[in-house]
């Protein structure tokens, strides 16, 4: 257990920032997971710039790797363009 306020505190916030993060991360699939199994080329591009903003904001706050985002980025645009 942690002895020191600034440690318990600390505690707390990394809890509630992994909250977040895992919100956020599980949304962001969800999406990426309706982009990918989505037949629709309108709506798929509509959603193509929402989605890929989404992996840029997970990007910088570092809950992905930037090449991940880069990755997903590019095969999701590959797959809008192919339908």
């Amino acid at each position: 257990m942690a002895n020191h306020k600034s440690s318990i505190k600390r505690i707390r916030s990394n809890e509630a920032k992994h909250q977040i993060n895992k919100y956020q991360d599980k949304t962001t699939r969800n999406a990426v997971k309706a982009l990918r199994t989505n037949k629709d080329k309108t709506t798929a591009k509509e959603l193509l710039p929402k989605v890929s903003a989404m992996l840029d904001k997970l990007a910088k706050k570092n809950v992905i790797h930037k090449n991940k985002a880069s990755n997903l980025k590019s095969s999701l645009t590959k797959h809008v363009n192919s339908l």
